[in-house]
């Protein structure tokens, strides 16, 4: 080897290094390979190959469920919106048709108590009315009884019964 090192000027020595180092590595891949090594190596790395390309079908196809339930989430979502707006727009015309009704139930009783209090206004006057008659009709025969007493003679009170009666007679006729 001296002489290896002497002759290449010191390059034969790098070979001769590279070359010991490259057998080792060789007998190891023959025994690798004579084992067996490289099938159980390539049946190894082919298994996960095959349990990546499930789990990428199995991610994939739970991708697309997602989506799927995504969508038909989104959907309802968008059906409960239109269901609430149509609520709230069904409520707000109820409560405009109550209002109106209200305010229609309310003129109306107002209207009908404005004509029971003038009814009884009504009533009340032709009542007064009836009272002040009956008091002055009252007056007048207390009246005339005290001017029939005291200022008539007892022949013009005759003369005066008989017309009375005869006046009643055809009133009652």
């Amino acid at each position: 080897m001296t002489a290896n090192l002497i002759f290449a000027g010191g390059k034969a020595w790098y070979l001769a290094s590279e070359f010991w180092v490259l057998v080792p590595v060789l007998l190891f891949l023959a025994l690798v390979a004579w084992k067996g090594g490289f099938k159980a190596a390539g049946s190894a790395l082919d298994k996960r190959a095959d349990t990546i390309r499930r789990e990428l079908d199995e991610a994939r196809r739970l991708r697309e469920e997602a989506q799927a339930l995504l969508a038909s989430y989104q959907r309802k979502q968008a059906e409960a919106e239109t269901l609430a707006e149509e609520i709230v727009e069904r409520a707000r015309r109820d409560a405009e048709a109550m209002a109106a009704k209200a305010r229609t139930d309310l003129t109306d009783r107002l209207h009908r108590r404005a004509a029971q209090a003038e009814a009884k206004i009504a009533s009340a006057e032709s009542q007064a009315l009836a009272e002040v008659k009956s008091r002055a009709a009252d007056l007048a025969v207390n009246i005339a009884e005290q001017i029939i007493r005291t200022e008539m003679s007892a022949a013009d009170r005759t003369r005066l019964f008989k017309d009375g009666l005869s006046q009643m007679g055809g009133a009652l006729n």
